[in-house]
């Protein structure tokens, strides 16, 4: 299934106790319609506030879905912030998670305060130099240890990654970062937005981010971006 979402009224991906999360809101509905307990696989765990528009998730079922039927059936039951966009057959053994060879974010930078903007990006006041963004974001490509751009006690054993493009681009009312790597870490693409936004402040920008990738240390970064302008763009397979 590939699943969009608006965040902002949950907890996360992630199923937890006493939370509203996108997991858990999709199984129960799915259940609902089918009558059957699954076990939903998503490709990755998007945090408190994180936006999605290409999710994918899989579930393994004993009866043969109609699936047009079913995906009418299930945006009726589904809130209007989620979305079922896309549903197909796949081979039993394939798994959202560990079949993903690339996944994708975006970030979103308004320029101007307003309304409609604010439940999707960031507003920064201030004027960015993307050329200078660009060339600093070339740090972060290749394969490099991300424990400072990981929250703390995240429980993972590796913190390399394998970042293949990054880019900013501007139009009239948005600045856009976009990244794309193997695999990505809890709170990673935030920090980096985060820091980046500090770097470019200070005297050598591109001597502080190297600094900080080597430090290993998430204390040395700047703080999160926050997590309304981040968008699941697309998971590769």
């Amino acid at each position: 299934m590939k699943i969009q979402y608006d965040g902002t009224n949950y907890s996360g991906w992630q199923i937890q106790e006493n939370a509203s999360t996108v997991q858990q809101v999709l199984t129960d509905a799915i259940e609902q319609i089918t009558r059957e307990e699954i076990n939903l696989i998503g490709s990755g765990r998007t945090d408190a506030g994180v936006h999605a528009i290409g999710q994918v998730a899989n579930f393994i079922i004993d009866k043969n879905l109609d699936l047009f039927k079913f995906k009418h059936s299930l945006n009726s039951v589904l809130p209007s912030d989620i979305s079922l966009v896309e549903i197909n057959k796949v081979d039993e053994k394939f798994h959202s998670r560990f079949d993903a060879k690339r996944r994708s974010y975006i970030y979103l930078i308004s320029k101007e305060k307003s309304p409609f903007y604010f439940r999707y990006s960031y507003f920064h006041k201030n004027d960015l130099d993307t050329n200078k963004l660009n060339d600093l974001s070339k740090s972060f490509l290749g394969e490099k240890d991300f424990t400072s751009f990981c929250k703390v006690n995240t429980g993972v054993d590796s913190k390399i990654c394998n970042v293949f493009e990054t880019g900013w681009r501007k139009n009239k009312n948005f600045y856009l970062f976009y990244i794309e790597a193997n695999r990505f870490l809890y709170g990673m693409v935030r920090a980096i937005v985060g820091t980046l936004l500090r770097a470019i402040q200070s005297e050598n920008p591109g001597k502080y981010i190297q600094k900080i990738i080597n430090l290993k240390n998430r204390e040395s970064a700047a703080d999160s971006a926050p997590a309304k302008g981040l968008f699941l763009y697309k998971v590769k397979y």
